[in-house]
């Protein structure tokens, strides 16, 4: 059993950790921090115990331990200003022009280990006819070079298939987009990764499925590994990577070219409060060019910040395609009739 002296120690130490933090955090004054007030408990088992909350909005922004682990949600006020102010010149040329776009996908609910099982099964009659699920009904619309797309919808709307289509991820069941220029879609980062393989080797792999030359991957290595802050890390096998490691190395791969089109599903968060400032402002750098930008975001606030044009998805139907405050509060108000399931994880304000 720990001796008192032991104890009272341990307390003094974590209670100047908590100093500490405290001391940092307020040194930032555009943090938008909501202070949440701690005990220490007499017993090191035991060294914090919530008892009130000044707020109930930043529940997330403590963890468990007391010290703040959720700071990636964090933003402040100059970042959004920083955004918002970035300059928006639209020219008359198209980027990209999507006509009558459909995806279906079949989903087969009988499992067939190999042909020769499919075709006793045929011929009894018992395969069951495929369920066909509509991703995409008949989309069309045009984006011109310059312009910021977002693309909003509850959960299930089709919108990151839309954008694997544009990226040319994927091919549409019927209808066809035509592109017009280089483009970099930031789609799920990481997407393409052997887990095996070391995150050397996962930058020629990643980048070769992205459409990077080996040549050109090749002379951009050196920045690649020293934007992804990895170090020697890049020399062991992903597997072995946390979640923000694979997202800065699948980052720093993806925006290693200079794009006319920058496709972004959920992305402007990229790992710790360091990372993060830095991958912001690589984006800002690529998106204050001029380039076409399409952004998915679960973040109605995230969308009126970085777009002027929404294109809203239902179900696979383009609802609404026009101004971003006109279409975001016709959204907001129908989500009034939407399900838990359909908003989950959507931040409305």
């Amino acid at each position: 059993m720990m001796s008192d002296k032991s104890e009272s120690k341990n307390a003094e130490i974590i209670e100047r950790s908590i100093e500490d933090a405290k001391r940092k955090a307020e040194k930032n004054k555009n943090l938008i921090i909501v202070k949440k007030k701690y005990r220490l408990s007499k017993t090191s088992s035991q060294l914090f115990e919530r008892t009130k909350l000044d707020s109930s909005e930043d529940n997330d922004f403590w963890d468990e331990e007391g010290l703040g682990s959720k700071v990636n949600d964090i933003t402040t006020q100059e970042e959004d200003a920083e955004f918002q102010n970035l300059p928006y010149i639209v020219s008359d040329e198209v980027a990209i022009k999507a006509e009558n776009l459909s995806m279906e996908f079949n989903l087969n609910q009988e499992k067939v280990d190999n042909l020769k099982e499919y075709v006793i099964k045929r011929i009894k009659g018992e395969i069951k006819p495929k369920n066909h699920f509509l991703a995409l009904n008949n989309l069309s619309f045009t984006v011109n070079k310059g312009e910021r797309i977002g693309i909003i919808g509850f959960n299930g709307a089709g919108k990151s298939t839309l954008l694997k289509i544009l990226a040319g991820v994927m091919k549409p069941t019927e209808g066809k987009v035509e592109t017009h220029g280089k483009i970099a879609p930031l789609l799920e980062l990481g997407a393409g990764f052997d887990n095996n393989y070391t995150g050397e080797e996962n930058i020629f792999l990643n980048g070769a499925i992205l459409g990077y030359q080996k040549e050109f991957l090749e002379s951009k290595y050196d920045e690649i590994v020293e934007f992804s802050e990895l170090g020697e890390f890049i020399k062991v096998p992903i597997k072995n990577y946390s979640s923000g490691m694979l997202s800065k190395l699948g980052f720093s791969v993806a925006t290693i070219v200079e794009p006319d089109i920058l496709i972004l599903d959920e992305v402007l968060s990229v790992g710790d409060v360091k990372f993060k400032k830095k991958s912001g402002n690589k984006l800002k750098s690529m998106m204050g060019s001029g380039i076409t930008v399409f952004l998915v975001s679960h973040s109605v606030d995230q969308i009126r910040k970085l777009c002027k044009r929404v294109l809203w998805l239902d179900h696979g139907n383009l609802v609404m395609d026009g101004d971003v405050d006109e279409v975001c509060d016709a959204y907001i108000e129908t989500a009034k009739e939407a399900s838990a399931e359909e908003l989950h994880n959507i931040e409305l304000y």
